[in-house]
């Protein structure tokens, strides 16, 4: 009998076996394609082992019945797991309500298919705590899961984690229908200026506070009490930790950011589903921050804010900091609702760099490709390889370079209006940012409201970006914006509502190389600017090209070359 439950077992899984050999030789081809594409060497990332021991948190008292406070069962488990060295802390089927927890070393938090970890609404149970807010130090509110300075850790299995994040966020109006607005009001809080919904009077006064989370010589963390509701906080956050595996786990509704490692080093990220509501405010996917060795692989994001976001510090604590984001790999993952699918930035200052991102879809997100900072940040951002990118329904740009960041949700909402940046020479400093030397391969758009946009500071243009091999349909075309050395190779490009296909302000070195135009144009290209040199088309089908082009604000008929 055990001979035969054996050969039936094997052949039950050996579908599954041989389906993930085929999937792991896929990967492997894809990754040894994408480095001789680019020339270059994928990084290693090192992955946690843990022993078999497991402690179940029903053994220390946790029930999984939606009211029983969890917190200390939960915790207690994870210590008695870690002090004996190791091992796998258990949640099984059933609702688990619990207060903030806090990982320890060698320790692999995993949930069943069933099990649902939700945080209490009662957030009292959250302390104030010296933590970091969008790159800053910061006063924040104790995040539901935390962990610092830890060794070999994970949270894996199939099940929810769940931030409780609606108790927690402010709401626009705009982002909501007229019945659930007069439901939400109808809930309680404050409504400020007749259109933003805060869970408070507290909140709002945090809100309408100066550097309100500012970490303030001389004050205790009891002068925060009275907005402490004011800091939200993120749902994951990891500090200085090592050799790190997130994977299955559905991580959900989080009060602001949903996973935010933090200087961490060899971190994987795998078949995770990572959601936000549309309406989430600073309601990010993943945050990776200053970390190096990082893989994220076959795991879908549709949140309130950006998707897959690389970010390294912020202005000066950032620079001083000094810790880019390097030797990262995200490959094989879908971002739904975003404002961006892959994004850098802004929060940026310690640079990032030897980046790579491959096989990846982004469906009706706000922006496709996403790079974005502002003057004050500094930081450089270079050696970023793209490649096999597809993107539907993208709301904005599909691929966008602005160092002109606004802090504000990158599609216009209803009765909004913004005025263009104002253009002027700066200084050159150490808070002058830079992006360069940008590669990216075989994009693929089904509509966009444009193409492509790059926008840079008149003191440090936007330099090396390198587009080759993609089929674009969107409205509008491409805008270049104090943009130097740009290569544009074998585009096709589908607009519908453009007069102008190209337009290119004070920028320079600007080559097209077998650019195909798909629809008809008005103008071929609007050329500006007395900075403006040295355009050039070359293997590009378009005989009428020079004749359809104005020269405006200093740039002569002399720079655009046809050959």
């Amino acid at each position: 009998m055990k001979n035969l439950k054996h050969v039936l077992l094997t052949a039950l899984l050996s579908p599954l076996v041989a389906m993930t050999a085929a999937n792991a030789q896929q990967a492997n081809n894809d990754a040894i394609a994408f480095e001789k594409a680019f020339n270059v060497k994928l990084p290693s990332i090192k992955s946690p082992v843990f022993k078999k021991d497991t402690f179940d948190v029903a053994s220390y008292g946790a029930k999984a019945d939606g009211i029983t406070l969890n917190t200390k069962a939960i915790n207690d488990a994870i210590l008695a797991c870690s002090k004996n060295g190791g091992g796998v802390v258990l949640l099984g089927n059933g609702l688990w309500l619990s207060g903030p927890i806090i990982l320890q070393n060698n320790v692999n938090l995993h949930l069943k298919e069933n099990a649902v970890l939700l945080f209490t609404a009662d957030k009292s149970q959250y302390k104030l705590i010296e933590a970091n807010w969008e790159g800053k130090k910061a006063i924040r509110n104790e995040s539901p899961i935390s962990g610092t300075n830890l060794q070999n850790i994970a949270i894996t299995g199939k099940g929810i984690i769940d931030g409780n994040g609606d108790v927690w966020r402010a709401v626009k109006k705009e982002k909501l229908t007229e019945s659930q607005w007069k439901k939400l009001v109808a809930s309680g809080g404050v409504v400020k200026d007749g259109r933003y919904w805060m869970p408070s009077a507290g909140f709002l006064k945090g809100d309408t506070s100066k550097n309100a989370s500012a970490i303030v010589p001389g004050k205790s963390l009891a002068d925060y009490e009275e907005i402490k509701d004011f800091f939200r906080p993120n749902l994951l956050v990891l500090t200085n930790c090592k050799t790190i595996l997130l994977e299955d786990v559905t991580f959900q509704n989080s009060p602001a950011w949903c996973l935010h490692p933090l200087m961490c080093e060899d971190l994987t990220l795998r078949n995770l589903m990572v959601k936000n509501p549309w309406y989430a405010q600073n309601g990010d996917g993943v945050d990776v921050e200053s970390c190096k060795n990082v893989l994220i692989e076959g795991s879908s994001f549709d949140v309130g804010d950006d998707g897959i976001c690389i970010k390294s510090g912020r202005d000066e604590d950032g620079r001083k900091r000094g810790m880019p984001t390097e030797n990262v790999i995200v490959r094989n993952n879908v971002v739904y609702h975003a404002h961006g699918g892959f994004v850098i930035g802004s929060e940026m200052s310690g640079g990032a760099k030897n980046l790579y991102v491959y096989n990846n879809s982004f469906m009706g997100t706000d922006i496709g490709l996403r790079f974005k900072t502002t003057r004050g940040r500094g930081g450089v951002v270079e050696n970023i390889y793209i490649s096999h990118t597809n993107m539907k329904d993208i709301a904005g740009e599909a691929i966008l370079f602005d160092m002109y960041y606004m802090a504000k949700d990158p599609i216009l909402l209803a009765g909004e209006k913004r005025e263009d940046p104002k253009s002027e020479m700066m200084p050159v400093t150490e808070a002058t940012p830079q992006f360069k030397n940008f590669f990216i391969k075989n994009t693929y758009v089904n509509g966009a409201e444009k193409a492509l946009f790059i926008r840079g500071l008149p003191e440090m243009n936007i330099k090396n970006i390198n587009i080759e091999n993609s089929v674009i349909q969107a409205d509008a075309g491409i805008e270049l914006v104090e943009a130097q050395g740009i290569s544009i190779k074998n585009m096709s490009l589908l607009t519908r509502k453009s007069s102008n296909l190209i337009s290119i302000r004070n920028s320079s070195a600007v080559n097209f190389d077998g650019f195909k135009a798909l629809s008809n144009y008005q103008s071929f290209a609007e050329i500006a600017g007395a900075k403006t040199a040295n355009i050039n088309f070359i293997n590009t089908p378009i005989k009428d090209a020079k004749q359809k082009s104005t020269f405006t604000f200093g740039a002569k008929p002399s720079v655009l070359n046809i050959k």
